[in-house]
């Protein structure tokens, strides 16, 4: 593309080098697409500015640095999702795949004094609500289980939100984090900051196999998460992952969603939702705990 570039502003004989810094930037920030048409255009761009400077009278070699992205090009025009700072309650990283790519999905679930109403914002799809409906009665079916009293299901309204707000989203692989989520919000279990997940999830419990997942773990990389909890049925598929990927993320294949709980969710002996007998079934809501941090270590981005 960079030759072609050249080519066509008549300076193919200039010594130009885009360094892998900098092609990497202009990948990452500046473009979008399945293709590589906004690419050649931003290269071209790049190029345009490279010929300002030899019809100026300057001479080459020319270096192309990730500086000089930013000045040719101007402020980053996209950007993608970055692992939590903490471990929090009711927070879990999805992940999801669009035409686009991969990306990571923060899912938000936030409880409040109420009468069991549901909320869900996000610009959700019907499979996606259905999803966080089947989560929902994997709750409340394992009440006891969980450690939570069946009654506080209807003390308490959940809202679940899935940022962000303006774009539509789709698909029952969210299933196991919009579950985990709900789950750690009752109990008050921070989730791991360093953990992602994938999976489609049934009224039972069992996680069924999703699509993309080569995609959503490169997306995981790049936010740096380091665990991707990901259905026992895609296992089959790592193996054709890239390299960096296999070495760089420990892929945990799970076949039931307790699995899940037992490695995502940090016990920091907080107290969860339960309801006071002795006062009229009145509901205790405890103070949130917002981190269990000594376990996990802290999370860093991967470079561009």
């Amino acid at each position: 593309l960079l030759q072609k570039q050249l080519e066509g502003h008549g300076i193919a004989d200039i010594d130009i080098t885009l360094e892998d810094a900098a092609l990497r930037k202009l990948i990452r920030f500046y473009t979008r697409e399945a293709g590589v048409r906004q690419l050649e255009r931003n290269i071209g761009k790049v190029v345009r500015k490279v010929a300002v400077k030899v019809a100026s009278g300057k001479k080459g070699p020319f270096v192309i640095t990730e500086a000089d992205i930013t000045e040719f090009l101007g402020p980053e025009k996209f950007h993608y999702g970055v692992a939590e700072e903490q471990d929090e309650v009711g927070v879990v990283t999805g992940l999801a795949v669009s035409g686009f790519g991969g990306d990571i999905l923060p899912i938000e679930v936030s409880l409040s004094e109420g009468g069991g109403k549901v909320t869900l914002t996000g610009s959700l799809g019907d499979v996606m609500r259905e999803s966080i409906q089947a989560a929902l009665t994997y709750a409340r079916a394992n009440a006891r289980s969980l450690g939570l009293e069946p009654a506080i299901f209807d003390k308490v309204n959940i809202h679940v939100h899935v940022p962000d707000g303006a774009t539509p989203k789709d698909g029952p692989s969210a299933g196991i984090g919009m579950a985990t989520a709900i789950i750690s919000a009752f109990t008050q279990r921070p989730v791991r900051r360093d953990v992602a997940m994938t999976g489609e999830v049934t009224l039972r419990g069992k996680v069924l196999a999703i699509g993309g997942l080569k995609s959503k773990t490169i997306a995981a990389h790049r936010a740096g998460i380091t665990t991707v909890l990901l259905p026992k049925d895609n296992a089959k598929d790592i193996p054709e992952l890239p390299d960096s990927i296999r070495q760089g993320l420990t892929l945990i294949p799970v076949s039931h969603l307790s699995e899940v709980l037992d490695i995502a969710l940090l016990d920091n002996g907080s107290t969860p939702f339960s309801v006071d007998d002795s006062s009229n079934g009145t509901l205790n809501m405890p103070v949130p705990a917002i981190s269990g941090g000594t376990a996990v270590p802290p999370v860093h981005a991967a470079k561009p």
